[in-house]
Order: structure tokens, then C-alpha cells, then sequence
């Protein structure tokens, strides 16, 4: 079974991150030079949040806030669900579609050791599928050319 471990491994090992006094314009700048679409918000070694696209569409454009001069501390989403290194992917899927959420931090013993995103984890469900049927028709093939004629 595929497991949060396993989708961590494909990714790059940078984990990117923002410090909470910094505002949402060098959020985005971050955000666009790395290609993703959210930031885990850290102090220290410590995980404070997660600031996403959404968290910027829906409470700085929305409501006309400045983006220069709002703080990611202010805005950035405080309830988290996370998930540990040996939880299956099908459970993050689980938790992703339950809380109508995009990205998990991934904690292992207290520590933050990276981030899965729903694109990692249909990305991991698809290559797993491709192996289950690559796998089957293997054996298919395989079976069907080692059977002995009919007499």
C-alpha cells in the first residue's frame, strides 16, 4: 500500500516555507518562483499554519486588502490537519475530501518533514494503478502463453 513515505521520496526535498512577519506579496513571489500553491508558515522550527492561493483570493482580494502590507501571520489558516510519513495515501484522500483542503504538512514525532499536495497524492493513486494493471496483464499474457493446447 502506498503511503505518505512513498509520495515524499518522488518529491523534491525542499519544503518551501514563510515566516509569519512576512506579507502576502513575498508569499506569492515565493509561491510563483517555486510553481506551488501553498506555503507552510514556520517560525523556528515551528509549524504556525499554511498560506494558500485560496487563503489569498478569498481573504485579500476578496475583501480589498493590500497584499504589500497584510502580514501571511494574519490571514494564514491556523486549524491544520496533518498527516505522519506511514499514513496511506487513500487516508490523505480521505482527510483531503472531507475537509475540502489541498495540501497536508507531514509531522513525524513533533517535527515537520514536508508537504503533500492533492496533486501528489492522485499522482501517486494513478501511478499505482498503472503498476496494479501493468502488473494483471503480465500475468494475463504470461498465463495465457504457458497453458498447454486443448486435445
Amino acid at each position: 500500500m502506498l503511503t505518505v513515505r512513498d509520495l515524499l521520496k518522488r518529491k523534491n526535498s525542499h519544503t518551501a516555507s514563510i515566516h509569519p512577519n512576512q506579507t502576502i506579496y513575498q508569499a506569492l513571489q515565493l509561491m510563483a518562483t517555486y510553481d506551488i500553491g501553498a506555503l507552510l508558515v514556520v517560525e523556528g522550527r515551528e509549524l504556525l499554519g499554511i498560506f494558500s492561493e485560496r487563503d489569498y483570493a478569498r481573504k485579500i482580494s476578496l475583501k480589498g486588502k493590500n497584499e504589500n502590507n497584510t502580514l501571511v501571520g494574519e490571514v494564514m489558516a491556523k486549524q491544520l490537519t496533518v498527516v505522519s510519513p506511514e499514513d496511506t495515501v487513500e487516508h490523505c484522500m480521505n482527510l483531503m475530501t472531507e475537509k475540502h483542503i489541498r495540501h497536508l504538512p507531514v509531522m513525524k514525532e513533533g517535527k515537520l518533514v514536508g508537504i503533500v499536495s492533492i496533486g501528489d497524492v492522485v499522482k501517486g493513486i494513478i501511478d499505482q494503478q498503472k503498476a496494479t494493471i501493468e502488473n494483471l496483464e503480465s500475468y494475463i499474457s504470461g498465463g495465457y502463453l504457458h497453458q498447454s493446447p486443448v486435445q
